[in-house]
């Protein structure tokens, strides 16, 4: 029997958990339950085909499996709502940054199945890296949720000490790729491109790049190497880039995202 599967907060991250189960045919959409108290919210995931509520408790004890993804300062009541339809038999998701799973089970209750998991927006495609994290009463559901999680991109299990720099590094990461693309795109039109031909080409650049680093294994160095020739237009690029602080930038804010994460939870 297929397992009915609750979204609690169909925001950008819990739409696009929706939209790539049922995309990849794991979930049929009439086995998933939208919950959220934004109408909008709702109708989106109604065009999908979910069924849709804004009665959490209700959600909950209607499926097997409760996803949360709300923001850190709703988790708390969300968590104080469902409580009542908790048991050892269904299985508790969080996608909520910052909070770790002993927090989770001081309000929801012990010896639930937990799992933290921290996926990207690329899940709607398909192609989240997904960082998981399960609980000590989480192992005969592990198959399952990393099953559920495969199909929507990679999926890594990781120490949960490491799941505040996951966020950072996967979910956030997303932005700072997108934020290249974007300046990279500045410069094609700069130098003669329209804005579309430009976006296409930076794109699939990048596209590329990530596949040669994928599918080789290769440091990124070495493929680097591959194109940039002595006195060669590549090498006086990235000198330029360097000398501008581009490495440094990145690897600052990166650093600045975690400490953010580090602070809030303190």
């Amino acid at each position: 029997m297929n397992k009915k599967i609750a979204i609690i907060g169909v925001g950008n991250m819990g739409s696009a958990i929706a939209a790539g189960l049922i995309k990849s045919g794991f979930m049929m959409p009439a086995d998933i339950i939208a919950s959220d108290h934004k109408e909008a919210s709702l109708a989106k995931m109604e065009q999908l085909g979910a069924e849709v509520t804004q009665d959490n408790l209700w959600a909950a004890q209607k499926s097997d499996v409760i996803i949360v993804a709300v923001k850190p300062y709703h988790i708390a009541h969300v968590l104080e709502e469902i409580k009542p339809a908790l048991n050892p038999d269904k299985i508790l998701i969080s996608i909520v940054a910052g909070v770790c799973i002993e927090e989770i089970e001081n309000l929801a209750g012990e010896n639930l199945p937990v799992f933290r998991v921290m996926p990207n927006t690329a899940i709607a495609l398909q192609e989240s890296l997904t960082c998981i994290t399960p609980s000590e009463n989480a192992g005969q559901h592990k198959k399952y949720v990393f099953e559920m999680f495969d199909k929507l991109g990679k999926t890594i299990e990781i120490g949960e000490e490491l799941m505040a720099a996951a966020t950072v590094l996967s979910s956030c990461g997303i932005a700072y790729a997108l934020r290249y693309i974007r300046a990279a795109m500045q410069g094609g039109i700069e130098i003669g491109f329209g804005a579309e031909m430009a976006q296409f080409i930076t794109a699939q650049t990048v596209k590329g790049a990530t596949e040669l680093i994928l599918q080789s294994g290769n440091h990124p160095e070495r493929e680097i190497d591959k194109v940039t020739t002595p006195m060669g237009v590549t090498i006086t690029g990235l000198n330029e880039m360097e000398h501008k602080g581009f490495s440094s930038s990145l690897i600052q804010g990166v650093m600045a995202s975690y400490k953010k994460i580090a602070h809030t939870k303190k």
